[in-house]
Formats: structure tokens, C-alpha cells, sequence
């Protein structure tokens, strides 16, 4: 199992808890994350995501989503995708 790196996270909400993520990579619902920071270890299946408040399957790179995560992310953090 390996990582690459396809993003960082450029902003945080707390209610709900999302991380909008600036990709450098594609990501698309069903893949598995690990959001990895300086005190930040988060790691999650991505179960739905947002392009301006618009529901996506899919985002390339360029593109600023959102994704719904299990605990909090911090700017800057850097957003890997898990490849089997």
C-alpha cells in the first residue's frame, strides 16, 4: 500500500466538519484519504464531496472540494490518496 500526495487542505469548518482541499491530483468518492499535518492524522474514506456547495463524484486537480472528514484538519495539512 503507498500514498501520494494530492493536495492540501487551504481551509476548515467545524460545523459540519469539512475540509476544503486544493487538489494537485484527481480524487473521486469511494477513494480512501489520509490527511496527514503537524499535529493532524486523519484517515477516511471520502464519502461524498463538494465543488461550491454543488454534490461531485469526481474533481481533478485545480479544483477546491470539500470533503466531509471524522475529526479536524488544519490548513496546510497535505491530503495523500491510499493505492493498494
Amino acid at each position: 500500500m503507498s500514498e501520494q500526495m494530492i493536495g492540501k487542505v487551504s481551509d476548515f469548518f467545524a460545523r459540519p466538519v469539512v475540509a476544503v482541499m486544493e487538489l494537485t491530483g484527481s480524487l473521486k468518492v469511494g477513494d480512501r484519504i489520509h490527511i496527514k499535518g503537524h499535529t493532524t492524522d486523519i484517515e477516511l474514506n471520502v464519502e461524498s464531496m463538494q465543488i461550491d456547495n454543488v454534490p461531485v463524484e469526481e474533481a481533478k486537480a485545480g479544483d477546491p472540494v470539500g470533503v466531509k472528514l471524522s475529526g479536524r484538519a488544519r490548513k496546510g495539512d497535505t491530503v495523500y490518496k491510499i493505492v493498494e
